[in-house]
C-alpha cells in the first residue's frame, strides 16, 4: 500500500466512526529511516485533529477510541502514529 492510500482509508474510518471538526495528517516516516527494525512497507503517521467529541474524553479514551478504528491499518501499514487532538 502507498502512502496516499493509507492516509485516505485512515481519514475515511476516523471519520466514518468520530465527529471531526477537522483532519490532517502527515508522513513522518522519513523520521525514522536507518533505525532498527525500520519496515519500509509499514509507515509513521501525525495525526492532528479537530474534535469537541474527542477532547471531552481523557487523552487515554481517545488515544484507545482511534487505536481500536485503526486496528487493522496498525497491524498491518502503521509502525507508529502520533496523535494531536484539538
Amino acid at each position: 500500500m502507498n502512502i496516499n492510500d493509507l492516509i485516505a482509508i485512515v481519514k475515511k474510518k476516523i471519520k466514518k466512526e468520530i465527529a471531526v471538526q477537522d483532519i490532517n495528517i502527515e508522513d513522518k516516516s522519513f523520521l525514522h529511516v536507518g533505525h532498527k527494525g525500520n519496515d519500509k512497507k509499514k509507515f509513521h503517521l501525525k495525526i492532528c485533529i479537530s474534535s469537541k467529541e474527542l477532547s471531552e474524553m481523557s487523552r487515554i479514551q481517545s488515544n484507545k477510541k482511534i487505536y481500536k478504528i485503526l486496528n487493522k491499518e496498525l497491524k498491518n501499514n502503521i509502525h507508529s502514529i502520533q496523535i494531536l487532538i484539538t
